[in-house]
């Protein structure tokens, strides 16, 4: 429930992007407004990224809402503020309900408002300051802990001028805790399942990383097969699946790319 995950940031005194939710048309236009263009606008209890969409006037913001309405006619309509040429990046971790072991934290390469289902994604990060990678570690364990957690939690993260927000948390495994197991040579999976069933403590597992230079998640889609389907990537998720790809540095010819061109496909 994505109001409820927002009242419980604000209690814990944790940024994230302004909000409202909505019943009506009315409500949606007020809130929009309140909070300022662009906005995203969604509804609860979706997977990935089911009719999200980025808009930019009333105009905009009335025929998605409808159409919100019509697809999902009991549903709330969440309306956040678009936090604009944000970076993204994500933690994956395990709370046994004293100890967080943080998997992996993973950059995102195309800036926040592609779904991060189909973004490119560099593991460990590369560009974010060492403030701004603490503040999620921060976060991420009163999250754990005020969600009274046993086993996996997700976090998706927004950092724009070095302010870090927490857009999304996920009490639950993510697509991305097998990528992190395979990329660091660790059976994190089997360590959250015995902290799930209680046979162990985080205390009781001697934790290695195996990784030399980065691992890039690489999205797959399947336009081909596919051809009517919109290719302009947003926050709705387009990928059908991912690959690893293993990399020594950042002067990687197939890193640069991705970097040159990460600003290239966000659409609304």
């Amino acid at each position: 429930d994505r109001g409820s995950c927002s009242d419980l940031l604000k209690d814990l005194n944790i940024p994230y992007p302004d909000y409202g939710v909505a019943h009506d048309i009315d409500q949606a236009l007020e809130i929009a407004n309140r909070v300022s263009y662009p906005v995203l606008v969604r509804p609860s209890y979706v997977l990935g990224g089911q009719r999200m969409r980025i808009v930019i006037n009333d105009k905009e913001l009335e025929k998605h809402v409808l159409s919100i309405y019509k697809h999902l006619p009991d549903n709330k309509v969440l309306i956040d503020q678009f936090l604009e040429r944000a970076k993204e990046a994500e933690v994956d971790a395990i709370f046994d309900g004293e100890e967080l072991m943080i998997m992996g934290i993973m950059e995102h390469i195309e800036p926040a408002g592609i779904h991060s289902g189909d973004s490119s994604a560099v593991l460990p990060t590369y560009s974010l300051s060492e403030e701004s990678v603490q503040t999620m570690r921060d976060y991420t364990l009163m999250l754990a802990k005020a969600l009274d957690i046993r086993g996996l939690i997700n976090i998706q993260f927004a950092i724009k001028d070095e302010k870090v927000f927490v857009i999304e948390a996920n009490p639950r495994a993510s697509r991305t805790t097998p990528f992190i197991a395979k990329a660091y040579k660790t059976p994190f999976l089997n360590i959250a399942t015995h902290v799930m069933m209680g046979t162990k403590k985080l205390k009781d597992f001697d934790v290695k990383r195996d990784l030399e230079g980065y691992a890039i998640k690489v999205p797959v889609f399947s336009f081909d097969k596919f051809p009517n389907v919109d290719k302009q990537l947003g926050p709705e998720m387009k990928s059908t699946g991912e690959m690893i790809r293993f990399i020594k540095d950042l002067q990687d010819p197939y890193f640069r790319q991705l970097d040159r061109d990460r600003s290239m496909y966000l659409s609304r």
